[in-house]
């Protein structure tokens, strides 16, 4: 029986979807404006697992999730640049399918933009003014927060305290056109000449962030979802307005799960530009010593709902696991067939592993309880490799072990770790300092590919090197 913790209600719940077999299910996604952080991959990688083990388990999921294109943060990053909004738009949707392919996230069933549902979110609001549920105010249109008696309840906040602004995390600049300081803008007015407007019945503008969102939902997945998903920042405000205008659009149950991941920090403190702890994707796949696999493997390797704890020693102490898993999956690779029988004690120990990895699984997705059976089975397929084990004995510890490692993204294990450009440097310098017989200075470098994680080894054919586990 699968279990969500859903934010709702905060509580664990049987997960029942609606129809039977099949999930629908959206992520938000990034604003594309620039390279998505460490904290936009946590998410993406979260919801991705998420979405690998719900397929694993045979569902068939309708995944979606948005790239929002247009915004202030968009328009000045293109100002920045040289560059039009559309352009900025492209170049940065680009560059996380790039980061996110390499960390081996499954493509969305859909990736919409928001700049392609102009004319549904005008009709969307056009519907919640004819209702009475929004208003206008010199080309700006907000909806009315008290007309949605449970405005407050996904994100678990006071409506007294809300109203009061004591979060300190409501919209200030149009205080005073709003009838209440919780209403929120559906539509803005755009009269910036050198920025992208659309036209509407209440001028030329631009839609809310939280309206993209209920919409792209309404047209792509219909009018109740199973699972809405994303960083926990966006219960409050984004989610917590999606809701309202979505139910008091459709005035029925928006979404039945609400799911959220926890922040990550960095070096233990919160990421942000002004402690200059800001780590991107890109730039850590621009780092030869990374593996994105390893990369992937961390951040997945924390329960999801948990906050992750960044740092590069954490990073290297995961890629450390990630080197036994290599290791084992390519002796078992190397060594399996499927002609055969396989040994019956073999498979009853695996089926036992696997009945307690499923239920990790579907506990809330946990994990972490899940990744310490799965090292259980790579215990398992190392004593193989050193027994007598048939092949195809092995090769059923394979296969088992490669479709769990698949939910978790990693499925290459075909290549060998990539050498950072540094290391192979340190390597070409040593074997001259050998060939010189200058044996103090071979040492010494041998100590510094060792602090990187390296062990080089000397035999008859050269030098030979693996990785420190």
């Amino acid at each position: 029986m699968q279990t969500v913790y859903n934010t709702y209600s905060l509580e664990k719940e049987t997960f029942t979807p609606i129809q039977d077999g099949k999930v629908t299910m959206y992520l938000c996604g990034p604003t594309v404006y620039n390279y998505i952080h460490i904290g936009n991959a946590r998410s993406t990688v979260a919801f991705d697992t998420i979405r690998k083990y719900f397929e694993w388990r045979g569902l068939d999921v309708n995944f979606v999730s948005n790239f929002t294109d247009l915004g202030d943060k968009v328009i000045n990053q293109g100002k920045k640049e040289g560059l039009t909004e559309e352009e900025v738009a492209d170049k940065y949707a680009d560059a996380f399918l790039e980061d996110a392919a390499a960390l081996n996230v499954e493509p969305a069933t859909t990736r919409p933009r928001a700049t392609q549902y102009m004319e549904e979110m005008v009709s969307f609001v056009e519907k919640l003014m004819a209702e009475g549920q929004a208003y206008e105010v010199n080309g700006d249109v907000y909806f009315k927060t008290n007309q949605f008696k449970n405005y407050a309840t996904l994100s678990h906040q006071n409506m007294d305290e809300l109203k009061k602004n004591a979060a300190g995390r409501l919209e200030d600049d149009d205080q005073d056109e709003k009838h209440d300081p919780t209403d929120f803008a559906l539509w803005k007015k755009e009269v910036r000449p050198d920025v992208t407007a659309w036209p509407s019945p209440w001028g030329p503008g631009r839609p809310g962030w939280h309206l993209e969102c209920s919409v792209m939902i309404d047209e792509l997945l219909g009018d109740t979802i199973d699972i809405h998903a994303g960083g926990i920042d966006l219960a409050f405000p984004h989610h917590t307005n999606e809701l309202a205008q979505s139910e008091s659009y459709h005035d029925e149950r928006f979404v039945n799960y609400w799911l959220h991941n926890g922040f990550v920090n960095v070096n233990d403190e919160k990421m942000s530009k002004s402690l200059g702890n800001f780590v991107t994707i890109h730039d850590l796949l621009e780092d030869d010593s990374i593996d994105p696999q390893g990369l992937r493997y961390f951040l997945t390797k924390t329960h999801y709902r948990r906050p992750v704890a960044y740092s590069r020693d954490r990073l290297d102490q995961a890629q450390a696991e990630m080197d036994k898993i290599y290791r084992t999956m390519r002796g078992l690779i190397a060594k399996a067939d499927d002609n055969g029988d396989v040994d019956s004690d073999v498979e009853k120990q695996v089926l036992l592993l696997k009945e307690r990895f499923v239920a990790a699984m579907d506990d809330d997705f946990n994990v972490e309880n899940a990744l310490t059976v799965m090292f259980e089975l790579i215990t398992l397929g190392n004593k193989m490799l050193t027994s007598s084990a048939t092949a195809s004995t092995i090769s059923r510890v394979k296969d088992e072990l490669a479709s769990w490692l698949h939910i978790f993204g990693i499925d290459n294990f075909e290549e060998e770790r990539e050498l950072p450009k540094e290391a192979k440097a340190i390597l070409e310098e040593r074997k001259a300092a050998r060939e010189e017989k200058d044996f103090a200075k071979s040492d010494e470098l041998r100590d510094r590919l060792k602090e990187m994680g390296i062990l080089v080894k000397d035999g008859r054919d050269g030098q030979s090197i693996e990785w420190s586990s």
